[in-house]
């Protein structure tokens, strides 16, 4: 039997940069941090040879190509296990569109337990790579590349997308003073509202020719927020988070609407120095940078919103638990 437990994420700056429509011309970069909450997959041999599913339904099947759950049949394609496997997926939050990047989560996490039950280690960047196959190429999903390497990597990821399809990770190493000073200012708050992220990326993707301007100033914002946590400066994180907020708006319709646009305001006017809806927008949770001396304040002005306490996560996708047993022995 293998575990692994994968990290969920949260886009700190940059997002909608890693849009290949836009990255293969322009190059995009994202300023990504992975925290403690995670996706686990728990993959089982079988005395049989069905094909055993456990996530918010049960499928048991007798081949790959019946799973309904598309992540996971296409990584047992690309993993090259036709059977007596059971798969079970379990997650510390919803899954569904909560702007977390659980879907990457999961797919990079089944293919590292999938890979590992027959005896296979994967690097971080192969495993990344391998998920953008699935959820792009292969699935369809008119999603970014983001949320796949930061729950592989794990981390403060500084990542570079293009031009062209080259991706980089340059991992930011603080100092373990600013990483708790940085961790202490970041607060999570959940909307209320789950939403499929496909309706706005789509509305997005289609919308990058017009929205350049605010596309470069995203990806260059990444930029300053990276190079200002570097020098120590964890105030840049704050500016270049409300600066991009702004910026992020104008990209599609469904990214703001009014619950969010007042929470947003109630929270920069109670003394946040940052605000922004994580994922593609539209509902999920909240991300607010907030000095300590403030953090009671924006609480009572967000008290009908659910906090998530969160930390950084400093590892990506592992495997907790390997125990090789032949069930035939």
């Amino acid at each position: 039997m293998i575990i692994t437990q994968t990290p969920l994420r949260v886009g700190l700056v940059g997002g909608g940069t890693d849009l290949p429509s836009y990255y293969r011309e322009h190059g995009g970069r994202v300023l990504n941090a992975a925290i403690d909450k995670y996706v686990y997959v728990v993959v089982k041999q079988r005395f049989d040879d069905d094909i055993y599913v456990n996530y918010s339904k049960k499928e048991i099947v007798s081949r790959v190509e019946d799973l309904e759950h598309e992540l996971v049949r296409e990584a047992l394609h690309m993993a090259g296990i036709r059977g007596g496997v059971e798969i079970t997926t379990l997650a510390d939050i919803p899954s569904a569109g909560s702007g977390l990047g659980s879907s990457s989560s999961v797919t990079v996490g089944l293919l590292h337990a999938l890979f590992a039950y027959q005896g296979k280690q994967l690097s971080a960047e192969d495993l990344a790579e391998r998920a953008c196959t699935i959820e792009i190429d292969r699935c369809r999903k008119p999603i970014g590349k983001q949320d796949q390497y930061a729950a592989a990597f794990g981390g403060l990821c500084d990542i570079h997308f293009g031009p062209g399809d080259r991706t980089v990770v340059d991992q930011i190493q603080l100092t373990p003073g600013d990483r708790r000073a940085m961790q202490d200012e970041l607060l999570l708050f959940f909307t209320g509202i789950t939403r499929s992220a496909d309706t706005i990326l789509k509305e997005q993707t289609a919308n990058i020719a017009d929205r350049l301007p605010q596309l470069h100033q995203l990806r260059d914002l990444a930029g300053e927020a990276a190079s200002g946590l570097r020098a120590g400066d964890l105030g840049s994180l704050g500016i270049a988070l409300a600066k991009s907020w702004q910026a992020k708006r104008a990209l599609a319709a469904g990214v703001s609407n009014g619950q969010i646009d007042q929470a947003v305001e109630a929270a920069l006017g109670a003394g946040a120095s940052g605000a922004k809806v994580t994922g593609a927008g539209g509902g999920g949770f909240l991300l607010v940078t907030c000095p300590v001396e403030h953090q009671r304040a924006v609480r009572a002005q967000l008290s009908g919103m659910k906090e998530l306490p969160i930390k950084l996560e400093p590892v990506g996708s592992r495997v907790i638990f390997n125990v090789h047993h032949d069930i035939w022995s």
